[in-house]
Parts: C-alpha cells; structure tokens; sequence
C-alpha cells in the first residue's frame, strides 16, 4: 500500500478525519507511516447532534490507527473559524460498514 504524496502536502496542517466509527476528529497533522497511522497535535472530536450544538471534545496529541481511518481531509481554517458551532445541529454519522 502506497500512501503517495497526498499526506506529505499536509503535514502541518489542520486536518478533518472521519473514522470508520464515525468519529470526527480535527487537529494538526504532525506525521504518519506507511499503515496510514496518522499523528495529530491540538486535535478536538466534533459531537454533533440534532438536539444541541455541536460538542468540541479536547484531545490534544492523538494518535488515529490507520485502519480506523475513513477519510482525511483538508480544513480551510477561514471558512471553519466563521462557523458557530453552538448552533449547528446534525445527525451523528453511523459507522462505516465493509
């Protein structure tokens, strides 16, 4: 399995990823290997819910194994930071079944 140069292009970057849990986890990537295990700093889970706001649990360094990992991408930090996710109200993402 090739990770190619996708991931190297972010590295120092915020990042979003959804585990196939349904998990979403954002923070900065500081490195990952050739599984996919991916390296988080200052990362945060999103909880989100259609009753109440969206909850920012902290984490800080986080360590997401590769095989949990559903999708990573990258977060445009503008268009993040003008959200208020107090009021955003959404269905928590079901698992990821194979």
């Amino acid at each position: 399995m090739s990770v190619g140069p996708g991931l190297e292009s972010l590295v120092d970057q915020t990042i979003s990823v959804i585990t196939n849990d349904g998990r979403n986890i954002v923070g900065v990537l500081k490195g990952f290997d050739q599984a996919t295990n991916i390296i988080l700093d200052e990362s945060h889970e999103r909880v989100f819910s259609t009753k109440e706001g969206v909850q920012q649990l902290v984490l800080g360094l986080y360590i997401i194994r590769g095989d949990n990992i559903s999708i990573v991408g990258e977060l445009d930090a503008d268009l993040d930071s003008s959200l208020d996710w107090s009021k955003m109200r959404a269905y928590p993402l079901k698992p990821v079944i194979h």
